[in-house]
This record gives C-alpha cells, sequence and structure tokens, in this order.
C-alpha cells in the first residue's frame, strides 16, 4: 500500500463510518467519538485520544463485511490499520491500536468479571482473536511497550457502545491527529 494521507483516513472514516459497528447499537464512527471523547474527558494523552478515534479503522478498510465476526471471521482489523497509520503517527498512537486485541483477551484472564460485562458481540469476537490469555501470554503482554495505553484504550473502547450519545464532530478531533 502506498503511504496513506491524513485526508484519505478522514474521508475513509466519513464515508464508511456510517457503517454498523458489528452487531452493536452505534455506528463505525459513532463508536470512535464515544471512544475519543472519553478518552478526551479522563484527559488522556493526544496520542491516547487519537488512538481511540482509530482504534477501529482497520474495519472500515477490508471487503469482509459490516460484521465479519458475525460470519465467524477474526478480521484482524488491528492489523489491518497500522501500514495506513504507522507512516502518520509515532507509536504512541499506532502501538494501542496494534494491541487493543490483545489488551481485551488480558483482561479477560486478569479480571474475572470482565468478560461478562463485554457486550455479545465482543465476547463472540473474543474467541476468534485467540480467546482469553494463558498466564504466559499475560506475562508477555504486560512487558510490551505501550501494553497500559492498550489496556486504557480497550477499557473506554468497551464503554463506547451507546446508542444516541452525543459528542464532538470528527471535525472536532482533527486537531489530535496532526
Amino acid at each position: 500500500m502506498s503511504k496513506a494521507t491524513l485526508t484519505e483516513i478522514l474521508h475513509i472514516l466519513r464515508s464508511r463510518g456510517h457503517e454498523q459497528y458489528g452487531g452493536e447499537t452505534v455506528t463505525q464512527l459513532e463508536h470512535a467519538l464515544q471512544c475519543a471523547t472519553i478518552a478526551k474527558e479522563q484527559n488522556a494523552s493526544p496520542e491516547l485520544i487519537a488512538a481511540c478515534l482509530l482504534h477501529d479503522f482497520g474495519h472500515l478498510i477490508h471487503s469482509l463485511g459490516e460484521n465479519a465476526a458475525e460470519n465467524g471471521i477474526n478480521d484482524r482489523h488491528e492489523y489491518r490499520a497500522i501500514p495506513w497509520l504507522e507512516p502518520l503517527f509515532p507509536a504512541a498512537v499506532t502501538e494501542p491500536i496494534r494491541l487493543h486485541v490483545q489488551a481485551k483477551r488480558y483482561l479477560c484472564a486478569v479480571n474475572p468479571t470482565y468478560f461478562a460485562e463485554l457486550s455479545p458481540n465482543s465476547q463472540q469476537s473474543l474467541t476468534l482473536q485467540g480467546g482469553i490469555f494463558s498466564p504466559e501470554e499475560t506475562a508477555t503482554f504486560l512487558s510490551l511497550p505501550f501494553a497500559e495505553s492498550a489496556i486504557q484504550l480497550r477499557l473506554w473502547d468497551e464503554q463506547a457502545k451507546i446508542s444516541g450519545q452525543i459528542t464532538p464532530t470528527l471535525d472536532d478531533f482533527i486537531p489530535m491527529l496532526m
């Protein structure tokens, strides 16, 4: 893939963001904006806010359908986005995105109630994404740079699924992407 531009990424968010976010009651863009808004309200760094906004961008750049998990497909969205984002953003943005699925697997391993708190769609995709971490996988994950940021992103990710939630617009977040 040739180097993407921020304009291209924003175009994709605007043109495909209306698509349903998996089996949830929000769209892809609503979910992204809610996650970024939560991060901003929690005084996260601009990089982590940008990561929250872009963490599911990989869902928008494949042709596997709006809910690949429902069809038993792991769309590997956390990796699909990286070739688009790495040329434009520092590791403090891209690594939490790359690791946010692993963070879900980690949180399910260390918090017995976390799995039950996941939405049904998130529980379904967890299985496709490798399931709950083993103790060895948990230790390895925690040793990775940006693991803590990915965990925080993942916690906000699960909260960002509220139908009708009012958020700032995509344009409001553009300064954090520059």
